[in-house]
């Protein structure tokens, strides 16, 4: 199974893992940007709405793509932060507390692009699916899972091709159900996993939700 060829043929096989929640009328939410192409081939083949959850890394210093906090959007914003990386990296409070308001302002630009004027809608006593391209240290997935819990569903399930098993163990212990293609032991970074891992664009995730709503699988969250 590894490496997936691109972030299109893990959704089509992670879907196949899901096809036991297809009669509860799931929602899928996506961690943009990487989740979205992902996120997409769930939701058609689940036949579910797809919509994306606004969240941000938080990298370490000198090293952005090791996430020591996250930050998601909300009527207040939600912060995770893994202090155990943070210290070993030296990502002190105020660090942390810098970066988080320059990622408040991506959200708010990406909430611009994406929304276009929609409004999020109800998730409350749904089956809400939580899909990204892969975990790492899971700060970024926490922060979502912190807001969405907030708002109630019924169910809530993380959906991810590829993460490391010590990352899944404490994520099963804060959802009903994870699902995940692959756990290897010896685990480095996401993209080492996929043969095309080309960074997905604001256009490409814009594409998507359009290209969602057109075929009757798209919803505001």
């Amino acid at each position: 199974m590894l490496p997936f060829t691109d972030r299109t043929e893990a959704g089509r096989l992670l879907a196949a893992r899901l096809g036991h929640l297809s009669d509860r009328r799931p929602l899928i939410m996506a961690l943009p940007r990487g989740g979205v192409p992902v996120g997409f081939e769930v939701a058609q083949a689940l036949g579910a709405p797809l919509d994306v959850v606004f969240v941000r890394k938080i990298g370490a210093p000198g090293h952005p793509e090791l996430a020591v906090a996250a930050v998601v959007d909300g009527d207040t914003p939600e912060l995770v932060v893994n202090r155990e990386i943070a210290q070993a990296t030296g990502a002190d409070d105020a660090y942390i507390a810098r970066v988080e308001a320059a990622e408040l302002r991506t959200i708010a630009e990406r909430h611009r692009l994406y929304r276009t004027g929609r409004r999020g809608g109800s998730l409350a006593g749904r089956t809400v699916i939580v899909v990204d391209d892969g975990i790492a240290t899971g700060s970024t997935m926490r922060a979502a899972l912190k807001a969405l819990r907030q708002k109630q569903p019924a169910r809530l399930v993380v959906a991810v091709p590829v993460a490391p098993p010590d990352t899944l163990a404490t994520l099963r212990e804060e959802v009903d159900e994870v699902v995940c293609l692959a756990s290897p032991e010896s685990f480095i970074a996401i993209g080492a996993f996929y043969q095309d891992f080309r960074q997905t664009t604001d256009e490409d995730v814009i594409a998507l939700l359009k290209q969602a709503a057109a075929t009757g699988s798209n919803h505001s969250a």
